[in-house]
């Protein structure tokens, strides 16, 4: 269908044709998050083999690796649909890459406003989601380092505070808990002094029974939520930047495909037009 066709004498344009430059961006554009797809679902696969069957089940709801399994199948689908259709120039597939590109956008953006008008149903949301991971810390790795990270980078301990961490069934405070973690919390909460020559890993122990003043001195009491918070707040031009590098693709990627099927549907017409009139005789 590429190339191209002669229009009809007497029109007002000599050729219409499809352009090899959009058709091959598009599909390079395509590619590249196709491939990239490829890697995210691979990742997440194997992520899921390496854990043990009791735990995929405890934490499903949780888990990162299935989070990048999602993400990388959708993000194929919706990649492959633009490769094949600017390669064929199919119209059908592109349309369904541009409408998938333009709801995703449409999401993302009324995420954003909504979570910015109703930031205190927000805060309670992954207040519940931070909680129910607590819960889940010691059935799922990835979920375990996932947290463990945060807690470092943010210097927070738990949810609100770190007795949050009586949640976990381990770090209970309960009398009856049989757990040699009872009333403790992470090592990640610990606050490590790096002039130590030997680091005490289990700082984090009985911390739960302290005051929260006596605890202040060897783990981080304040809960992450407030720390995200204040983080937020203090790069709000970083995250904005972020923002705008996820949206500029996927804009390119509906206006590419949108002009791709303009020319498409264009030269279409423009071969009926020809084929319905090469037998006029007065042409």
């Amino acid at each position: 269908m590429g190339g191209r066709r002669r229009a009809p004498l007497g029109s007002d344009e000599d050729y219409s044709f499809v352009s090899p430059i959009v058709k091959y961006l598009l599909f390079l554009f395509n590619f590249i998050f196709w491939i990239i797809a490829l890697v995210m679902v691979a990742i997440g696969v194997y992520a899921r083999m390496m854990k043990h069957a009791e735990a995929a089940l405890a934490s499903l709801s949780v888990d990162p690796a299935i989070m990048l399994m999602v993400v990388g199948i959708l993000m194929f689908i919706i990649t492959f649909c633009g490769c094949v259709g600017s390669l064929r120039e199919n119209i059908c597939l592109l349309q369904t890459f541009c409408i998938c590109l333009t709801v995703i956008f449409l999401l993302q953006l009324t995420a954003g406003i909504l979570g910015f008008v109703f930031s205190d149903k927000a805060r309670n949301r992954v207040t519940k989601m931070l909680n129910n991971s607590i819960i889940h810390y010691r059935d799922d790795i990835d979920l375990q380092n996932l947290i463990d990270y945060g807690q470092k980078e943010f210097g927070c301990c738990g949810g609100v505070t770190f007795t949050d961490w009586s949640q976990n069934m381990y770090f209970d405070c309960k009398p009856d808990n049989p757990s040699k973690e009872r009333c403790s919390v992470p090592f990640s909460c610990c606050i490590i002094d790096k002039d130590e020559m030997v680091i005490n890993t289990m700082c984090g122990h009985d911390m739960q029974e302290k005051e929260y003043t006596e605890a202040g001195n060897q783990i981080h009491t304040n809960g992450c939520i407030d720390k995200l918070v204040n983080w937020i707040h203090s790069n709000l031009f970083l995250l904005g930047g972020i923002a705008l590098g996820l949206a500029i693709p996927q804009l390119v990627g509906i206006l590419l495909s949108q002009i791709l099927i303009n020319q498409i549907k264009d030269q279409i017409e423009l071969q009926n037009y020809n084929l319905k009139h090469s037998s006029d005789p007065w042409r």
